[in-house]
């Protein structure tokens, strides 16, 4: 087994083993989460501005949330009324991901090689999915993404501000090997240019209370993919 593979399983097994504490904990965030509400309902506007018309009819446009956990973002964006999907790299967090909301199609893929065709999706979020990739990851992250987004289709990417990476061996009292990536903004908006991404809007806020999240300054980008020009 190659590094790369074996950090792959490690982040895999990782969250396998706390799949379930993770949704106990996180499923309901985004009611404390004023400006992640905002922002998804500002791509999911977005998002569906990009739906198909054919023979009369509307086609919702198809958005998926990577590194989905238990799906509060895809069941978000649902409740906008985005067709969405979402895919984990965790069996286990997929699994509880459609336990909770059976109403969506969930996946198991990674994305470093995403298991979709070409142009397959309208919108992307990520949110916090790039945090167990090192740097020299990114660029391939970011290329997958492109690839599998339509041209004028967008990405909402979310992650910790930061230079450090946190090891942490020990989540919710299950034994883990994980290591959590903090980046710079210019950083993540170099790689998403050299995707050739157009970079449309960074938003940055501190954290919410101890009690809501870590404490941590988060940034969020809009991007888009860009479309095709007559």
């Amino acid at each position: 087994m190659t590094a790369p593979q074996q950090k792959t399983k490690e982040v895999q097994s990782g969250y396998d083993r706390v799949a379930e504490e993770y949704a106990r904990h996180y499923y309901d965030e985004l009611q404390h989460k004023p400006l992640d509400r905002q922002l998804l309902d500002r791509f999911a506007e977005r998002v569906k501005d990009l739906g198909l018309t054919h023979l009369g009819q509307t086609e919702l446009a198809l958005a998926c949330d990577l590194g989905c956990g238990p799906g509060q973002i895809a069941r978000h964006l649902q409740g906008r009324g985005v067709a969405v999907c979402g895919l984990d790299l965790s069996l286990e967090m997929v699994a509880q991901a459609r336990r909770l909301n059976p109403g969506i199609e969930f996946f198991e893929g990674s994305m470093l090689a995403l298991p979709v065709k070409d142009q397959a999706w309208a919108g992307i979020t990520a949110f916090y999915a790039i945090v167990n990739f090192p740097p020299a990851d990114l660029g391939l992250v970011m290329r997958e993404m492109w690839r599998v987004l339509r041209p004028g289709g967008w990405l909402l990417l979310s992650f910790h501000i930061g230079e450090q990476v946190e090891h942490v061996e020990d989540l919710w009292g299950c034994a883990v090997s994980l290591d959590f990536y903090f980046f710079g903004v210019e950083q993540v908006k170099s790689e998403l240019q050299a995707a050739e991404f157009q970079v449309k809007e960074v938003i940055e806020r501190g954290p919410y209370a101890p009690e809501v999240e870590y404490q941590s300054c988060r940034a969020y980008i809009f991007a888009r993919r860009p479309p095709i020009t007559e």
